[in-house]
């Protein structure tokens, strides 16, 4: 995806856009891959890869949400920061929380906000099962992208969930997980509101977005330690 693809592609999401929130991602690709030969952060690092794979890819869910309502958001699994530090660029009155275990991955995130000079992010260097136990009912939206499968997706993100708010899991091919997910539903007070399936552009790849709607406060003992979700889903 050439520059112009990703705007012309951008301008179809309604996505506003002008020269800072392009002049940040084209500074975002340079960190990325400059960081990326010291720490692996990414297998993608063809710049037109990253454009449409990571940057075009994380804003996909203004399918899913309109952004511009949302005040909180909590990026669970960000990684090298897709997708929130993308949606921070483009929504910059996001007050965005980023949570990894992988310090390495915070190290960079900590360098990339400082060189793009975005404010209101907050990186939490915490399992999420860990920071969920004290932070339960915070936030208008979380997200997830490609972290792990739904079941697993649903008990850690959803108790972080406010009431009558939104957990959106960016995925590949749901078709299967999706059948699996009633019980953490009906136990964590979730009820799935839309999927969303569609091709990226150009290479066409299956993209899910997998919409939930937290519709009752979490109930207590959950989210359980990570073993015995991984171990014994719900």
């Amino acid at each position: 995806m050439t520059k112009e693809e990703f705007i012309l592609e951008l301008k179809k999401l309604n996505i506003n856009i002008d020269d800072d929130k392009l002049n940040k991602l084209e500074k975002y690709y340079q960190i990325l891959v400059d960081e990326n030969a010291k720490t692996n952060l990414t297998a993608i690092t063809k710049k037109e890869d990253v454009y449409l794979k990571h940057f075009y890819d994380s804003l996909t869910i203004v399918k899913a949400i309109d952004l511009n309502s949302i005040n909180n958001l909590l990026d669970v699994g960000s990684g090298a920061g897709f997708p929130g530090i993308v949606l921070k660029i483009f929504y910059p009155h996001l007050a965005l929380d980023i949570i990894d275990s992988n310090n390495k991955k915070i190290k960079f995130l900590n360098t990339l906000i400082k060189k793009l000079k975005l404010d209101n992010v907050k990186l939490i260097h915490d399992r999420v099962e860990a920071y969920a136990l004290n932070n339960k009912d915070k936030y208008d939206l979380v997200i997830a992208r490609a972290v792990a499968n739904l079941n697993t997706l649903i008990e850690l993100c959803l108790p972080l969930t406010k009431k009558d708010c939104y957990f959106i899991a960016l995925k590949g091919n749901v078709n299967e997980e999706i059948q699996t997910i009633t019980n953490e539903l009906n136990i964590l007070n979730g009820k799935l509101d839309k999927v969303i399936q569609f091709n990226l552009p150009i290479e066409k790849s299956l993209r899910n977005i997998v919409k939930i709607k937290k519709i009752d406060n979490t109930p207590a003992g959950y989210p359980r330690p990570y073993d015995k979700i991984k171990k014994k889903p719900l």
